[in-house]
C-alpha cells in the first residue's frame, strides 16, 4: 500500500473518531446528571406525606446514577385527586417527576368518580417507606367515649376531611355502612393539619388519619399530655403497640357479628392502608427509568442516616417495593361487580 493511501486511510479514521466521541460521551454520560426531579406532593406541607417526601428528596439522589438535585412541589386539594391527575395528564414520562398521593386514591377510580382522570393500573409505582392503619379520634370533652356513644347520637358528630380519597372520608363512611354510625363528613379542607386546627377551634370535632403521623408529631404529641383527645377504633387487624387499649374494626365487626360479605368489602378498602405513602411517576415512563427509581428508594429506605432521621421524628418504616403496590393495585382492583356496588354504596357514589 502507498503511503499516499495509508495517509488518506488515517486521516479518515481520525476523523470518524471526531465524530464518534461525542456520541460516545453521551452514552457515558448518566441521564440523571445535572437534572431536576419534582416530586409532586398532593397534600399541605407539614404532614407526614410531605415529611417522607421532602426526606426522600434529600437520600434517594445519592442512589440514582448523576446524583440529580430533587425538589418537592406541594398541590394540595380534593384528596390529592388534583396532584394525581396533575401527574398522570401534564407531567412529562420523562423520569423527572414523581408523585406523593394519598393511599385511597384508588377508591375514586374503583368507583368512578367524575372528577376523576388517570387509571392506577398504568402509573409506574416507585415504593412506599410505610404502611398506614387508621386510627379515629374525637374531642375528649365531646360526649362520644365510644363508637355505640356515635351509632346512639341523635346529631351526627362534624369529622373534618379533606376529599373523598382521604382516609377520614372512607373510615367515617365505612363505620355508616358496617355499623350504622352517622357521622356528618365536612369536606374541602387542604390537608390534615388545617383538620387538626379545625378540631382545636370546635369546628369539627373528630377525624380519621393515620397513625404514625398521630403519635409522632404536634399538635397530638401535647393533645395527648393534656388528655385533648380520646381514641374510638383503628383498622389495623391487631392493635398498635401505640393504642393498645383502643378495638380494632375486626374486633368491632366480630363483636357486632357483621355478615361475611360486609366484612370482606370493608377490607377492600381497609388493606389499601397498605399502600402507605406511595410514590409514582406518570404513565408511559420508560422502564429504565422506573427501575433506576425504585432502586433508589429501595436503598435509600436502607440508608442508616435516613432511618435515623426517622426514629427522630418518630416516622414508622415498613417499606412497600414498587412491585409490591403494582400487585397490590391489581388486587383491589380486580373486584367482582357486586363488591364495587357496595363499595360505591360505602363511599356515597
Amino acid at each position: 500500500m502507498n503511503t499516499r493511501v495509508i495517509a488518506f486511510s488515517l486521516l479518515l479514521s481520525f476523523a470518524w473518531s471526531l465524530c464518534l466521541t461525542p456520541t460516545l460521551q453521551a452514552q457515558a454520560e448518566p441521564f440523571y446528571k445535572g437534572k431536576t426531579i419534582r416530586i409532586i406532593v398532593g397534600t399541605t406541607p407539614g404532614g407526614f406525606y410531605d415529611r417522607w417526601a421532602r426526606l426522600l428528596a434529600r437520600y434517594m439522589p445519592k442512589y440514582i446514577p448523576g446524583n440529580p438535585e430533587m425538589i418537592v412541589q406541594n398541590m394540595p386539594g380534593a384528596g390529592s385527586l388534583i396532584a394525581m391527575n396533575h401527574v398522570y395528564n401534564v407531567a412529562k414520562p420523562d423520569g423527572l417527576t414523581m408523585g406523593s398521593v394519598l393511599y385511597g386514591i384508588y377508591l375514586d377510580q374503583l368507583v368512578g368518580r367524575k372528577e376523576v382522570q388517570f387509571d392506577v393500573r398504568k402509573v409506574g409505582w416507585i415504593g412506599s417507606p410505610e404502611k398506614s392503619d387508621v386510627i379515629l379520634y374525637v374531642r375528649a370533652d365531646s360526649p362520644f367515649k365510644t363508637l355505640e356513644d356515635m351509632r346512639k347520637s341523635t346529631v351526627p358528630p362534624k369529622c373534618g376531611s379533606t376529599g373523598t380519597s382521604g382516609t377520614d372520608y372512607i373510615l367515617a363512611r365505612l363505620l355508616e355502612e358496617t355499623l350504622g354510625i352517622k357521622i356528618n363528613t365536612v369536606t374541602g379542607y387542604a390537608g390534615g393539619s388545617e383538620i387538626d386546627v379545625a378540631v382545636e377551634r370546635g369546628e369539627v370535632i373528630c377525624r380519621g388519619m393515620t397513625i404514625a403521623p398521630h403519635f409522632g408529631r404536634e399538635p397530638f404529641l401535647s393533645w395527648h399530655r393534656k388528655g385533648f383527645d380520646h381514641h374510638l377504633v383503628q383498622s389495623g387487624q391487631k392493635r398498635d403497640e401505640r393504642a393498645p387499649d383502643v378495638p380494632t374494626m375486626y374486633e368491632v365487626f366480630e363483636k357486632e357479628n357483621i355478615p361475611e360479605e360486609s366484612r370482606r368489602v370493608a377490607d377492600v378498602i381497609l388493606r389499601g392502608g397498605d399502600f402507605g405513602r406511595p410514590l409514582i411517576v406518570p404513565p408511559g415512563t420508560p422502564a429504565d427509568k422506573v427501575k433506576i427509581l425504585r432502586e433508589a428508594h429501595s436503598r435509600a429506605m436502607k440508608d442508616p442516616e435516613l432511618l435515623a432521621e426517622a426514629k427522630k421524628g418518630r416516622m414508622d418504616v415498613e417499606v412497600v417495593s414498587g412491585k409490591e403496590l403494582e400487585d397490590l393495585v391489581k388486587k383491589v382492583m380486580d373486584q367482582p361487580p357486586a363488591v364495587v356496588e357496595r363499595v360505591k354504596n360505602i363511599l356515597g357514589q
